[in-house]
């Protein structure tokens, strides 16, 4: 695992915790996407910025952190965990994922496939 990797991370985490979607996009390459539990694809920089607003909606007080990072030359796993309460129900979330990056030469992320348990999910926002 190189320092560039472990900073890419820790930076990706605290662009998460700043509340900011346009943060989190930031570290895509323009063409970069993200999956979700293959999901529709979103697509650019813009779509990721979609997607982390949809999130931030969901959980306004979402607090991330980074419990694993795995690392073969351009590829990573980042391993995570957040928590906050769902904005309709105000129930307590604890919710366990990773996300497997392809890095561009920049060191930006070109493509992400990112898992969680949707039902588990569901459950802890109906309480």
């Amino acid at each position: 695992m190189t320092a560039d990797n472990t900073a890419l991370a820790a930076d990706y985490t605290a662009a998460w915790n700043s509340g900011s979607a346009e943060a989190v996009a930031s570290f895509y390459a323009e063409t970069g996407c993200i999956v979700i539990n293959r999901g529709t694809p979103w697509k650019g920089r813009s779509g990721v910025q979609a997607m982390a607003e949809g999130f931030f909606a969901d959980v306004p007080d979402l607090n991330l952190t980074c419990d694993c990072l795995r690392v073969a030359d351009t590829h990573v796993a980042y391993l995570w965990t957040f928590t906050g309460h769902h904005a309709v129900t105000r129930n307590p979330l604890r919710i366990t994922g990773w996300e497997e990056w392809d890095l561009d030469e920049e060191g930006k992320v070109a493509a992400s496939r990112g898992w969680f348990d949707a039902e588990d999910y569901a459950r802890q926002v109906a309480g």
